[in-house]
Order: C-alpha cells, then sequence, then structure tokens
C-alpha cells in the first residue's frame, strides 16, 4: 500500500497483528520486498512492516540528492503515523539501513523499544579495518562510478540466477518483478547514489550522540557471500577473511556500547545474503528483543 508523505508516494506493505511493530529498514540498493521472507515469519508474532524510503525501489524519486540521514528517519516517522503504525517500534535495520535505525533510536528514544541490526553500516568500519584494506579503499573515490549504459549479459545472469537463488520458494508475483527491478538501470542508479552519499550520513549520525539503554542485538554475517565475491576486485580471500574478523571486533565494541547489546555470529551468510541465508538467526533475534521488551527471559 503507498501513503503520501511530505509530498512524496511512500511503498509500504504491512503484516500481522500487534505491539510493538517490526520495522525492517533497507540496506543500500536494496527494496522493503528483499526482506518478504522475513515479515512472513515476523508476522506470526506481531506487526511486521517493510518499506521503501524515497529514492529506493518502489517509492518516488526526486531530481538531485538523495534526503539526508535526519531526513530519511524523519521521514520514516511520519509514513509509521500516517499509515497508523502501532508503536512502539523494533527497528530492523540491514546495512546502510541500520545507520538510520540507529538515528532513530538516539533522535526518538521513547519511540523505539529495541534494535536488531544486522551487519550495520558504522563511521569506524573503515578504520577499523586491516592496513591494507584501508589502503585500497583509500583509492576508490565513489564520484568516479558510473554505471554503464548497459550490463554486460553474463553480469545480468549472474545476478538474476543468485537473486533467483536466494529467493526460492517466494510467490512468483513477488520474486519475478523483485528481481527484474534489481537489474533495471532505475534501482541499479539508486545504489551507486547512496554509496555516494554514505560518507555524509556517517558524518551526521556520528556527530548524533550515543544510543539509548535498548535492548540490542547486532548480527554479525562471518561467510563471504557471492555478492561480495562479484565487486571485490583486488581483495584476496585472506584480506576478505581479515575484514569479518576486523569487523567482528568493531561490532563486538559496539554492541557493548549499551547496557543490554550483544553481538552474534551468524555463519554461512555474507554482508547482502544476511537476509535470506540468515534468515533463522534473523528471526530468531527478533524473537528474543520481544520477549526481553515484554518480560521475559530471551
Amino acid at each position: 500500500m503507498d501513503h503520501e508523505v511530505n509530498g512524496r508516494r511512500l511503498y509500504m506493505r504491512s503484516a500481522g497483528a500487534g505491539a510493538p511493530s517490526v520495522v525492517f529498514l533497507a540496506g543500500a540498493g536494496a527494496a522493503g520486498l528483499d526482506y518478504w521472507g522475513l515479515q512472513q515469519r515476523v508476522a506470526e508474532l506481531t506487526t511486521a512492516v517493510v518499506y521503501d524510503r524515497s529514492g529506493t525501489g518502489w517509492s518516488d524519486r526526486s531530481a538531485g540528492r538523495l534526503p539526508e540521514a535526519g531526513e530519511t528517519v524523519d521521514e520514516l516517522r511520519e509514513l509509521l503515523r500516517v499509515a497508523g503504525v502501532p508503536g512502539p517500534y523494533v527497528l530492523v535495520g540491514h546495512s546502510l539501513g541500520a545507520l538510520f535505525a540507529r538515528l532513530y533510536a538516539i533522535r526518538f528514544p521513547g519511540e523505539v523499544a529495541g534494535l536488531v541490526l544486522m551487519d550495520p553500516a558504522h563511521e569506524d568500519y573503515d578504520t577499523s579495518m586491516p592496513q591494507e584494506l584501508q589502503d585500497l579503499r583509500a583509492s576508490f573515490d565513489p564520484e568516479a562510478m558510473e554505471l554503464p549504459d548497459e550490463l554486460p549479459a553474463e553480469i545480468i545472469g549472474f545476478y538474476r540466477d543468485l537473486f533467483g537463488r536466494m529467493m526460492a520458494g517466494w510467490p512468483p508475483d513477488v520474486r519475478e518483478p523483485l528481481v527484474e527491478a534489481h537489474l533495471g538501470r532505475e534501482w541499479l542508479s539508486d545504489g551507486f547514489r547512496a554509496v555516494k552519499a554514505v560518507k555524509g550520513y556517517y558524518d551526521e549520525v556520528g556527530k548524533a550522540g550515543p544510543l539509548p539503554d535498548l535492548p540490542l542485538i547486532v548480527l554479525t554475517a562471518t561467510g563471504v557471500d557471492d555478492f561480495k565475491r562479484a565487486v571485490s576486485a583486488g581483495e584476496s580471500e585472506a584480506l576478505m577473511l581479515a575484514e569479518i574478523d576486523a569487523k567482528r571486533r568493531l561490532y563486538d565494541a559496539f554492541a557493548a556500547s549499551v547496557p543490554r547489546g550483544e553481538n552474534r555470529p551468524v555463519a554461512g551468510a555474507g554482508h547482502a545474503s544476511l537476509p535470506w541465508r540468515g534468515a533463522g538467526d534473523v528471526v530468531r533475534a527478533i524473537r528474543d528483543i520481544l520477549t526481553r521488551i515484554s518480560g521475559g527471559v530471551g
């Protein structure tokens, strides 16, 4: 169902009933429906919401820059109000979406009951990496990124097969339009725009202050998925594994920054594939947060 927020049409899909509501915040280059499988399982527990922030997925786009992090949080807050989604919220953010979930909790702590963050984007990520990886990435200029006029057929085939396997068993009317949209120029451009905007997001969230005292579970993908291998030219297998070790240490420290935080490793999943290959771990974390909120032991 679409809702109008600040003059823009935003796509949102809600399932289940009850509170607190679980709201999924997509990563860069992703859309709300990428979390459809998780939403269906969480809807058995409570209200579960997926949505597309402006400039992504099936929501409206605008010319020029993407909204700043604070604007993105305000947009989500207004969407939940307009749509009548009952709070408080358990925010489940993946990658870049975790950064927005964190900012929402900092700015509106009374509206957030808990957080589940899947391989979260973090402003200290790059500086926490091995020096060799820092040196590699120092030469990367996001502003120089350009999407080719036409992707090679083998790349399209690779991603179509990969997305298809990740979404195997989903209804065709969900899976097929989603896979095709991911391979279209508009959605690919959205991912490029997000990469170019991420430094500004880091600066904004890094200055926002600490997280409030709330239940937090960080999920760390400990594998290297096919998505990563496809875009990581110049990185050896050993360097990819060193990145995972460094990431895990960063997330341990981040989770320990709040009294009720913990970091859980997820085997068999990489950064991009975590919502699919690690779905059981994600649902378990959400269930544990809901149990802690209700006063049980989880």
